[in-house]
């Protein structure tokens, strides 16, 4: 039997399709709860042209629903075109770690102890990178506490600047097995992490310790020693790499070049920020 009602919707709504392009230039945005265990909710935002009012709006979507999860960008037709996850909605360094700390984005939650976040102040002007936790860091779950992170402490010390100042993370979350250098698949895994980290302390410089931090951050080949002495840009921060103290407790003679090279970064933090830091020397 015929539904004339059902008719007309229907040819009201295709009329709709085909000539919304015409008046209006922006895009649907969902908030989708993914989890099929739960009713799922949506809300449904317009937004003018233009990536920032896009972002907005995402923002918008899903601080509206109570059902968190993916966010999708779709146009009229159900195309997505962009998907965020809960973790870049986080607003501070604690609820991010929150979200993030049962990754399983490569493999190396199968044979990691802890996920080992970051530490520090999370205002810090500085923040210290090294390449991956180490058997102690995955055992206590935070970065440089064993032999190398005592001699960062007392570099950072030396310099002027104290532990807790400064927020100290690696390129990596998880201990690759047997310390094993990173795979590019994992570095990428958690590059997205690591700039959210950045972008939530938002530091004034940054310090890479150690080449093989330097070549994942920076995506170089350049070896290590054409690397130091440099200020390099990473996304609008300035960067400036290092040995790393692991390097150092393997060899001692390059602990006077590492220590040329935080006099350089001192001097730097004291030109882009006006404070003064008084250092102590390296024994």
């Amino acid at each position: 039997m015929k539904n004339e009602k059902l008719d007309e919707l229907i040819d009201q709504t295709d009329r709709f399709a085909r000539n919304l392009g015409r008046f209006y230039k922006g895009n649907l945005l969902i908030d989708k709860d993914v989890n099929p265990k739960k009713t799922a909710k949506t809300e449904i935002t317009k937004t003018r042209p233009g990536e920032e009012e896009v972002k907005k709006a995402i923002l918008v979507a899903h601080k509206q629903t109570k059902d968190t999860g993916v966010v999708v960008e779709m146009d009229i037709f159900g195309n997505e075109t962009m998907k965020r996850e809960e973790w870049e909605f986080a607003e501070s360094l604690d609820q991010l770690n929150s979200l993030i700390h049962d990754c399983r984005k490569c493999e190396l939650w199968k044979t990691r102890t802890n996920f080992v976040f970051g530490v520090g102040n999370p205002n810090a002007d500085i923040v210290v990178i090294g390449e991956a936790p180490g058997a102690d860091e995955d055992a206590q779950g935070e970065p440089f506490v064993g032999r190398a992170g005592q001699l960062l402490n007392k570099i950072l010390d030396a310099t002027g600047f104290a532990r807790e100042e400064v927020f100290i993370c690696n390129i990596l979350k998880s201990r690759p097995p047997g310390n094993r250098n990173p795979m590019p698949v994992e570095v990428e895994a958690c590059r997205p992490y690591l700039e959210k980290q950045l972008k939530l302390v938002n530091p004034k410089l940054i310090l890479l310790l150690g080449r093989v931090a330097a070549e994942s951050l920076l995506k170089t080949k350049e070896p290590l020693a054409k690397l130091r002495g440099k200020i390099h840009n990473y996304k609008g921060w300035n960067v400036m790499v290092t040995f790393h103290p692991a390097a150092l407790l393997r060899n001692p003679n390059w602990k006077r070049p590492t220590w040329e090279d935080m006099l350089q970064f001192k001097a730097l933090y004291e030109e882009m920020t006006g404070k003064k830091v008084q250092s102590k020397g390296m024994q």
